[in-house]
């Protein structure tokens, strides 16, 4: 079985120190992710491909306990399992929403680090893997 990203172009996966694919403007210096090719604040198409930190803190967070609407490609019906999501803040860059590897034990402001985690088996029998935080 192949491994596979859950999308191109969105996390450095293959090491054992993954991080996210953001982008920051070149122009007012925001940062973004994912990554975009023009600014949300000040609209400059000078984006350059910008790697998140892999550490943050659990800024809120819930539990998805049904199945997103698509374009959602996860287990459904029996196969779905209630899953943690939140919003991580990594540095003074940019909060992230993500799934959570967890939901017993959150607290607001802890900190969390980036993993890669698999989300489902593809038609060709690819394990295809996504990106979420865990608690440190």
């Amino acid at each position: 079985m192949k491994r596979v990203p859950v999308a191109d172009d969105i996390l450095t996966w293959e090491t054992g120190d993954p991080q996210l694919i953001g982008s920051r403007c070149k122009q007012c210096a925001i940062v973004t992710f994912p990554a975009q090719e023009s600014c949300p604040r000040c609209a400059s198409t000078e984006m350059a491909q910008h790697l998140l930190p892999r550490r943050g803190r659990l800024w809120a967070w819930t539990t998805q306990e049904f199945p997103p609407p698509p374009p959602y490609a996860g287990p459904t019906g029996d196969a779905f399992v209630p899953f943690g999501v939140g919003y991580v803040e990594l540095g003074d860059e940019v909060r992230v929403e993500a799934r959570l590897t967890q939901t017993e034990g959150l607290e607001i402001g802890m900190d969390m680090e980036l993993e890669v985690v698999p989300f489902r088996t593809d038609d060709d029998g690819n394990e295809v893997v996504t990106f979420a935080f865990r608690p440190l």
